[in-house]
């Protein structure tokens, strides 16, 4: 069964980017999306076999990939509880956006390509999470990069969408670095790259004595310290998939991709990719407290920078996007802390509300046609009445509505940080809550200034407003089932008393983490906050753009300089440009004037092609086809050849 679920992206991919063109985009569009059903509907009972049942791992060979030396290399599928989850958010969300993209895709003429490209996306995710060793891992990693890349660039005729792809591309290729070196040191320190034989290997690291590992220029490197290192590499891969605060600029870019790229990407897959992999190697990442700290203090970061860089974003999208990234950071925060269950679910709760969302600013995209600045909006709830409830769903669920899915899964990241032992615990304890405040005041911002107000928009546009149709709004539907339900139905095996029998091992805590135990201890001011901030950030959107909408306008005039920083993203895309891409720029220019053309073209191989076409070229004037021409050069070397011959006799004698 499982590998029905991994492989059938991979055919609808084959047959959509193969046979596109013969067979229609209407075929490829229903054989890639019907594929995805079914592998969303065996996700579910794959969940609930292993995650309610008594198998705590399942494992389906597929091959023998590579051996030499010591590595030996089965691609195996393996399924365990923390897979299960992931295959139901992967495949789930991926045939909610095939089955929209019919309705929102439905004018482009490139349509089976664009099928072609979610199908391969979601093979890739599929292979990174049902991998069984970090080489697996990495393979799928790279095709979900190569994949992203696609989808982000699929309109090629735009500039900024091509500019967007390599810009995702190429940071991420930062990141990847970082794990790939991650991986080498994996199999320096546990001499292999598959779960099993790491996880085992970890445990006896922990109660054996410190080892030399590497011994250089007289600095000698213990395990301990050779393990913090490769944790920190691996956690820079996840910085990158994952877009965490200073490997985060390549997101918002992305947005120039189809809107359902952006739900497939930046709501359950490529973005939660670096989630799913630190809580994959936990036990390797418990061995490591300055390695968790790390993760704490980058993904407190990124809650809070993403959040306020959100509070003044025009375009829905973009502010869904630092939505997205916001989010991830809380994420990160609960894996610092060492509560891994808890960021995987509100890896799982997230995938709901942000798809939700993503899908619902498509919806409103699609009526007001293809606008996407929210200033150009307003007073579309009546027109829109469907999408207007399910984006106010989605709305309450990201900002932690009592009972919503949010409410469950961001609380008990803040509630997790409170009572976390690392030295940047309470960093991100504080940053959170106050980015749950942010995250209220932008999310409902968006939703004022598109769906309430006076319209904003040409009358024109406003005459052609009209409700989606229901092969875009069933799947917000079915979406906005989740972002409501998801949290209360699942918050007991995620991280209440159904743990244990849930997970069956799949997360790793060590013994001195008691961290699901504590957060049911919290105070009450601790599981008030996160509510008081909500409420604060709803009655402060409602008075600056319903009750007197000038307000933002002023303290935008007033304050300047804060709203130009924010709004520029505090200046991260201008500061790389000066840092990296101006200087590798210049020395690409000069290494290309003074080494290629200069050096190589005049020395190496064209030098000497030139100097050869030189000496042709004289040769050639020596052939001119006259006959006395030759007959002359003959006499020349005649007696040229007889004077020589007479010298030598003469100087023999």
């Amino acid at each position: 069964m499982y590998q029905l679920i991994v492989f059938l992206p991979l055919i609808g991919f084959l047959i959509a980017g193969l046979f596109g063109r013969m067979i229609g985009a209407k075929a490829s569009e229903y054989i890639t999306s019907g594929l995805l059903i079914v592998a969303a509907i065996l996700s579910w009972i794959g969940f609930i076999s292993i995650g309610y049942g008594d198998t705590a791992v399942v494992k389906e060979p597929v091959m023998r990939w590579m051996t030499s030396g010591a590595l030996d290399v089965e691609w195996t599928i393996r399924v365990d509880t923390l897979t299960a989850v992931m295959l139901v958010v992967v495949n789930t969300v991926s045939a909610l956006v095939h089955v929209y993209s019919i309705g929102y895709m439905h004018h482009d003429p490139h349509r089976p390509r664009f099928f072609a490209y979610l199908s391969l996306f979601t093979f890739a995710m599929l292979t990174l999470v049902t991998s069984d060793n970090l080489l697996q891992m990495f393979f799928g990693w790279e095709g979900v990069g190569l994949a992203s890349y696609l989808l982000i660039g699929f309109w090629y005729q735009k500039p900024s969408a091509n500019a967007a792809a390599m810009k995702a591309f190429i940071v991420n290729r930062v990141g990847d670095f970082g794990f790939i070196l991650g991986i080498f040191g994996i199999f320096v320190l546990f001499n292999s790259t598959d779960y099993d034989a790491i996880f085992a290997n970890a445990q006896g690291f922990a109660a054996g004595e410190p080892q030399v590992v590497l011994s250089f220029l007289g600095y000698q490197l213990t395990q301990d310290t050779a393990l913090t290192v490769t944790c920190l590499l691996l956690f820079m891969g996840a910085m990158g998939k994952s877009a965490q605060f200073l490997l985060h600029t390549w997101l918002p870019d992305a947005m120039e991709g189809p809107t359902p790229v952006s739900a497939l990407i930046h709501a359950a897959t490529m973005v939660t990719a670096g989630v799913f992999m630190v809580a994959r190697l936990s036990p390797v990442f418990e061995l490591s407290h300055t390695a968790l700290t790390v993760v704490t203090f980058f993904g407190a970061t990124t809650a809070f920078f993403a959040a306020t860089v959100g509070l003044v974003q025009n375009d829905i999208k973009r502010v869904i996007a630092y939505s997205t990234c916001s989010q991830l950071g809380y994420m990160f925060v609960a894996l610092g802390v060492g509560a891994y269950s808890i960021a995987i679910f509100h890896l799982f709760t997230h995938a709901f509300f942000k798809a939700l969302l993503f899908l619902g600013a498509g919806s409103v995209i699609h009526a007001v046609s293809n606008e996407q600045d929210m200033r150009k909006m307003g007073g579309l709830a009546k027109h829109i009445p469907l999408t207007y409830w399910m984006m106010v769903i989605g709305t309450l669920a990201l900002t932690g509505f009592p009972l919503t899915a949010g409410f469950f899964s961001k609380d008990g990241v803040i509630e997790a940080a409170y009572v976390g032992h690392n030295a940047f615990a309470q960093y991100g304890f504080w940053l959170t809550v106050v980015a749950a405040g942010l995250t209220s005041f932008y999310s409902w911002r968006l939703a004022f200034m598109t769906f309430h107000g006076k319209p904003r928009a040409s009358v024109d546009v406003m005459k052609h407003v009209h409700e989606s149709p229901l092969v875009m709004t069933v799947p917000l539907m079915i979406l906005a089932v989740g972002a409501v339900f998801a949290g209360l139905v699942f918050a007991g095996v995620f991280m209440g008393d159904g743990y244990e029998g849930f997970w069956k091992g799949a997360l790793f805590t060590s013994e001195e983490n008691h961290i699901l135990h504590d957060i049911h201890e919290v105070p009450l001011w601790v599981k008030a906050s996160p509510f008081v901030m909500m409420v604060g950030g709803f009655a402060v959107a409602w008075l600056f753009y319903i009750r007197s909408p000038e307000i933002p306008r002023r303290l935008a005039e007033r304050h300047d300089g804060l709203y130009r920083f924010l709004l520029n993203k505090w200046y991260f895309d201008e500061l790389y440009d000066v840092i990296f891409v101006r200087p590798a720029m210049w020395l690409g220019r000069q290494l290309w004037k003074k080494g290629d053309e200069a050096t190589i073209d005049r020395l190496g191989p064209d030098g000497i092609a030139a100097r050869v076409q030189d000496v042709s070229s004289w040769a050639v004037r020596l052939q001119t086809g006259y006959l006395y021409h030759y007959a002359f050069a003959m006499l020349i070397g005649v007696a040229a050849l007889i004077t020589w011959s007479m010298f030598s006799v003469g100087g023999a004698h």
